[in-house]
């Protein structure tokens, strides 16, 4: 931990929390325009079917309607929704409206209206006739012999990503034992609380403005403009606040039919999704069938690792390549296994598109990985801290050049610490042996019915697209008149207090204040060019990019500093306050220096900074969990929790502590209450908030938090990002402690349904 920064490391709330908690922050919703429509979605209701017609007739006789976007009178041009730059290599799968449905919630056409009543009203009113095709709805389905294949000249199976290191065959042959095991994970939702919403506006100028909830803007300029067949002058993405993202708005969702519909009518037209909308028709989390296979020496050495991941990608290609290849790297960084292979396959199914999701493709294969360490530790009678500790990759073990400075030993040692995890499985051990009772009889005895268990995982993300693809970021800093500064950046903050960690550091820079720099965020005609927010690329990429720019700043200031004080550059200082000191202790302001450039230089003073990622670094986070469970009415309670994350050097302390609060509440509702089901046809059954259960506040335990702060170059001040590792070992943090409680070897996640443990379903 660096004790010289003044600013950073220190703890302040995100910069806009005051008119957050008050309500007064606009949201895109709360945005109106002169003339402005209201559009709405019709979308299907079938799995799989060939639109034969769409009858929009009793629809357009409603006073108010406006106009209807179909398949037939909108651009046909298939585009990826999950696009990140201009000449990204994914499959074009999808269109603005769809000829051939793929899932319950594909879209089929749009009506725009003078409110959304009529709106609502109209969408009702519009008869599609469909030609029913056969649907596969799960990936074993799809990858039958004889299934229907989804996409002309896509398969269903993809493509297969493989990532390897060492000799797999020759470490199965040392090994002293090999486990298999297959593990499932379910499709869930993100459930930002901001639903997707977003307002086009095609002006008279010809120029199609967009304002919209995502977290991709450049991205969805570059699909709006090959879609529509524009240049990109004449499209602008604009940012508003966003309501919560965790993923699901990066892909370009409802800009497509709302530029549809502005431009039929050269009015600005809003569409908002309803929360059983939003459910269906954005994105989900991939479901996951990861089948893995260890071998492991008498004293607990893993030698070699196979996993083999097949993931639920649902109708169109999407984020489906990026997520599969994300994937086949993180499960090479927590362990220094020599011989390892990965297998990553993403299938087609006529099922609710999957994309990106908090966590990356970690949560589903991290919770492999852990789940059968607990149970490997289980069948060798080896101590699972003792397995940790033997198999845990640590600085000394990578060329902390190249691969950088990982931390999960450390995160685990803080947390058994903190956790008092001797104490605690002393007293499991010894309960067990006072009983010497086998799960069968203690569950029969209601006496007994009451079951404690304690459990832990690690877990690890990247900081970044470094090693995919160009992970880049333009900044543009401007002084004002009075000294303070202005910051423009491509960053979308999603509540998660990047804009507030890149005040800080140029501030910490610059020596300002934090309220002396106003931001400029996310607007594709007025910020430079960013790749989008994703990736946990916040700190280490855009953190990292703030430091350059403000670099170039401070040169410029000590540069026209000089000219005034006649004084070389290098015995000037630059002071708090917004002042330059000479040696003579003569002080100019920045406010002077300022006038000074346009008074002598007939120049504003501004600076631009691009800066690209060439570090793939990565967080490591260890979580403990204390559950009991009821065995007689199946309910569960999480009686402690600890959470200990390697993030390199705290850039603000409330928002890492904020980001873990949260990421837990996910992970929780990951492992315990939350999963999309789908009826026979493909229709989601728990499609609102009362039937998909979220894990509600209430439920939320306690929480200990602490960080590991040993440094990371190139990360700013040697900072690490959080924003995604702080879901991944949520859930085998929680399921082995459940597994612990009940002596049950877990393959999927232990659903609570109806505040029930569901352990058969589960299995199922």
């Amino acid at each position: 931990m660096n004790k010289d920064l003044r600013i950073v490391g220190g703890s302040r709330p995100i910069f806009d929390a005051y008119n957050k908690v008050t309500g007064r922050t606009s949201y895109t919703n709360d945005m109106k325009f002169r003339n402005m429509l209201y559009g709405k979605l019709v979308l299907s209701e079938k799995a799989h079917a060939r639109v034969i017609s769409i009858d929009t007739s009793e629809a357009e006789k409603m006073d108010g309607v406006v106009a209807i976007a179909t398949p037939f009178n909108t651009p046909n041009k298939k585009y990826n929704s999950a696009l990140r730059f201009a000449d990204h290599d994914i499959p074009r799968t999808e269109t603005i409206f769809s000829e051939v449905v793929r899932f319950v919630g594909d879209r089929v056409c749009a009506v725009a209206a003078v409110d959304q009543k009529t709106a609502d009203r109209a969408a009702k009113l519009i008869r599609v006739e469909y030609e029913e095709l056969p649907a596969v709805l799960s990936i074993e389905e799809a990858l039958a012999e004889d299934a229907i294949q989804l996409h002309d000249n896509v398969s269903n199976r993809l493509n297969e990503v493989t990532n390897q290191v060492g000799d797999v065959e020759k470490g199965f042959a040392m090994a002293d034992h090999i486990f298999e095991d297959e593990y499932r994970t379910p499709i869930v939702s993100p459930m930002a609380m901001e639903n997707h919403v977003c307002i086009a506006d095609f002006d008279e100028q010809g120029k199609l403005t967009v304002y919209s909830s995502t977290q991709n803007a450049f991205a969805i300029r570059n699909t709006l403009s090959d879609v529509f067949d524009m240049p990109q002058s004449k499209v602008r993405v604009v940012k508003p606040t966003l309501g919560g993202a965790f993923g699901s708005k990066i892909p370009a969702v409802l800009e497509g039919p709302a530029a549809a519909l502005s431009m039929m009518t050269h009015r600005p037209v809003k569409i908002n999704l309803t929360r059983k909308e939003n459910l269906i028709a954005t994105r989900t989390r991939h479901g996951s069938i990861i089948r893995i296979k260890t071998g492991v020496m008498n004293d607990g050495t893993i030698v070699a690792q196979q996993l083999n991941a097949l993931i639920n990608t649902g109708a169109y290609v999407s984020a489906a390549y990026n997520v599969i290849g994300a994937m086949s790297h993180k499960v090479f960084k927590t362990y220094k296994i020599p011989n390892m292979v990965y297998f990553g396959t993403p299938v087609l199914t006529n099922l609710p598109i999957a994309g990106a999701m908090r966590g990356y493709g970690s949560p589903q294969a991290i919770f492999a990985q852990q789940r059968q360490l607990h149970a490997i530790s289980q069948r060798l009678g080896i101590d699972i801290v003792e397995l940790q500790r033997k198999n845990l990759v640590r600085p000394e073990d990578v060329d902390l050049e190249k691969v950088g400075n990982p931390r999960p030993l450390d995160c685990m040692e803080r947390g058994l610490e903190l956790f008092d995890w001797k104490a605690k499985n002393k007293w499991k051990l010894k309960i067990k042996e006072e009983n010497n009772l086998d799960l069968r009889k203690e569950h029969s005895d209601s006496a007994r019915k009451i079951k404690r268990g304690i459990g832990f995982a690690i877990g690890c993300h990247g900081n970044g697209v470094f090693g995919a693809h160009r992970d880049f970021i333009g900044l543009r800093l401007k002084l004002n008149d009075d000294g303070t500064m202005i910051l423009q950046t491509g960053t979308h903050d999603m509540g998660n207090s990047l804009i507030t960690s890149q005040m800080m550091i140029v501030a910490e820079e610059l020596g300002l204040e934090v309220e002396d720099i106003a931001v400029v965020e996310s607007d594709t005609d007025l910020t430079p060019w960013n790749l989008g927010d994703y990736s946990s690329r916040g700190v280490f990429v855009t953190g990292a990019a703030c430091i350059k720019v403000a670099g170039k700043m401070r040169e410029k200031l000590l540069s026209l500093a000089s000219e005034m004080l006649e004084e070389p550059v290098g015995s000037l200082t630059l002071l708090e306050g917004k002042k330059v000191k000479g040696l003579a202790g003569r002080e100019v302001t920045f406010a002077d220096l300022l006038l000074y450039s346009h008074r002598e230089h007939e120049e504003d003073v501004m600076v631009s900074a691009s800066y690209g990622s060439i570090a793939g670094r990565t967080s490591f986070g260890a979580h403990f969990a204390q559950v009991e469970v009821d065995t007689e009415s199946g309910t569960v309670r999480i009686l402690d929790y600890v959470a200990v994350h390697d993030v390199g050097q705290a850039i603000n302390r409330m928002s890492l502590e904020g980001q873990l609060e949260g990421g837990i509440q996910m992970g929780l509702g990951y492992a315990l209450s939350e999963k999309m089901e789908f009826d026979e046809k493909g229709r989601l059954k728990n499609n609102n908030l009362k039937k998909y259960k979220m894990f509600k506040a209430s439920m939320m335990p306690d929480i200990k938090i602490d960080f590991i702060e040993e440094g990371e170059t190139p990360g700013p001040y040697g900072g690490k990002s959080i924003g995604e590792c702080a879901t991944v070992p949520v859930a085998p943090a929680v399921v082995n402690a459940i597994a612990n409680a009940l002596e049950y070897d877990f393959h999927c996640m232990p659903h609570l349904a109806d505040g029930m443990l569901k352990i058969a379903e589960c299995e199922s």
